[in-house]
């Protein structure tokens, strides 16, 4: 991972995304951390200690679909294929680490319908 230059600018940070790849620029820690989540489809958190803006460039090989989904095209990845926790810790040198955390959250305790006017 590169320490992005855009930093000094003060431009936004970029990013462009596809299926299984996504190339940013300008990018702080924890968008990192929020654009793993999406693709993860769990919670990931900024535990670095990072706090400038980076470069980065992902790319990785889908999961196999599940049991059962049999799709035209959905064959097995090849055998060389990168997952994406894999991916994370070979070409940005991060490593995933699946553990327990504290998260917000809201408590929804009642609902009532709102009354007529």
């Amino acid at each position: 991972m590169k320490e992005s230059e855009t930093a000094a600018t003060g431009a936004k940070p970029t990013i462009s995304v596809g299926p299984n790849r996504f190339k940013a620029v300008g990018m702080p820690m924890q968008m990192l951390a929020n654009t793993l989540s999406r693709y993860l489809g769990r919670l990931v958190v900024d535990e670095t200690g990072l706090k400038g803006s980076y470069d980065v460039t992902l790319e990785w090989t889908p999961d196999m679909p599940p049991a059962g989904a049999a799709v035209p095209g959905n064959e097995p990845p090849p055998a060389d294929s990168l997952s994406l926790f894999t991916a994370v810790q070979e070409q940005l040198g991060l490593k995933l680490d699946s553990k327990k955390a504290p998260v917000h959250m809201f408590v929804i305790d009642r609902l009532d319908r709102p009354e007529a006017n």
